[in-house]
């Protein structure tokens, strides 16, 4: 029974992690520079850059919402996890998407390079795209990969402590005894708490 238990609570530690991982590569991945053209302003050609977050702010956005179902997979219990572990599953899928759409796309140049020309529209010439967008991916499968474990094996993780007992009942509450009066460090300490040591 052990050596059954064992490697599904084993799987905790690698989600975290590869959860932890992909969101991390997706936000750093939006951030970067993804394609870069150039455009002829005034007789001159200017060279545009534009960021993820300029192409697309899905998997940034998507990396956020995937970090934060990550630690609330911990916080909730039964259906609730397998619900949240569904959305840190999709999570990962959108980044993977976004990060697809925009690897080739040069819409973004193109309206950098209309801003530039004052035009409603601007050619780009020279395109050419980074690795970033593949980064991103990359951290899009880490989030898929964490949340697909947490579907198959997050019913056996711990979730965080509160003030229940592992059965679902309220701790109960330590009873506080009356000061003694003949200690008055007892009588300041029960007026620092709050209470009126002159009360039985």
């Amino acid at each position: 029974m052990s050596k059954a238990v064992t490697p599904r609570r084993g799987t905790v530690g690698t989600a975290l992690l590869l959860g932890a991982a992909g969101a991390a590569l997706a936000l750093l991945a939006g951030g970067r520079t993804w394609a870069e053209g150039t455009t002829t302003v005034a007789q001159s050609t200017v060279t545009k850059h534009v960021s993820g977050q300029d192409v697309t702010g899905l998997p940034g956005a998507l990396a956020i919402v995937g970090l934060a179902a990550l630690v609330a997979v911990f916080a909730v219990r039964g259906v609730w996890r397998t619900v949240v572990s569904a959305g840190l599953v999709l999570a990962g899928a959108g980044v993977v998407a976004g990060a697809v759409t925009g690897a080739g796309d040069t819409s973004a140049l193109e309206e950098q390079a209309a801003k530039a020309n004052g035009l409603t529209s601007g050619a780009v010439d020279h395109v050419t795209h980074t690795a970033w967008p593949w980064v991103a991916l990359a951290g899009g499968v880490l989030l898929l990969l964490a949340g697909l474990l947490a579907l198959r094996f997050g019913r056996h993780w711990p979730a965080m402590s509160g003030r229940y007992e592992r059965d679902g009942t309220p701790r109960p509450r330590r009873v506080r005894t009356a000061p003694d009066p003949e200690r008055p460090e007892e009588l300041w300490k029960a007026l620092d708490r709050g209470e009126d040591p002159t009360r039985a």
